[in-house]
């Protein structure tokens, strides 16, 4: 199916991915928390444009207009051509049991290949999705990437889930082990 023409109609903008690795840059320079933090609050609020982006593109897409309507096996689908269209990079969603969603990007905007991070540092988009992911959901979505291509990771990950989930996620990071153990656990 070819992709709609779509229209930002004023509440997206146009960025691009030298501005958001100019900004990383910046933060990673000042080595600030605070900064980092401030850049995920700033994707929260954008998160709620881009959602209502979602809202005027979804019609033309996939011929509904409830984003509630998508079939659950075409949800990633459906998202990943609406990411590839407004330049994020296509992504895959899989179910990460009953508690949450494993976002997936081998090309994801925010990133930077070769920047040699320490961290993951898609600050911005994990605020974004919290936002988009939790509008869609109609309830509170956390989000924490896992996996950069900023840090020659494969791909950028992002866990979404409760509050709850993330926070056991991000204490098994800080006591050394890999994320993978705290969703088990």
């Amino acid at each position: 199916m070819p992709a709609p023409t779509f229209h930002l109609n004023g509440d997206v903008l146009g960025f691009g991915r030298k501005g958001l690795h100019a900004l990383r840059h910046v933060i990673a320079r000042l080595q600030l928390t605070e900064s980092a933090m401030s850049l995920q609050e700033a994707g929260y609020t954008a998160g709620e444009d881009l959602y209502a982006a979602f809202r005027r593109w979804l019609p033309a897409y996939a011929g509904i207009q409830d984003p509630a309507e998508i079939d659950s096996a075409r949800l990633g689908e459906v998202l990943s051509e609406f990411f590839k269209t407004l330049g994020w990079g296509a992504v895959t969603m899989e179910q990460l049991g009953a508690a949450g969603l494993v976002l997936d990007s081998l090309d994801w905007a925010e990133a930077e290949p070769g920047a040699n991070a320490e961290r993951p540092c898609c600050y911005l988009s994990a605020g974004m999705l919290a936002r988009f992911l939790g509008t869609m959901a109609g309830s509170d979505v956390a989000v924490m990437e896992v996996e950069c291509r900023s840090c020659n990771d494969a791909r950028c990950r992002f866990l979404a889930g409760s509050t709850e989930m993330l926070q056991a996620v991000y204490e098994s990071i800080a006591a050394g082990k890999d994320y993978r153990q705290a969703l088990l656990e």
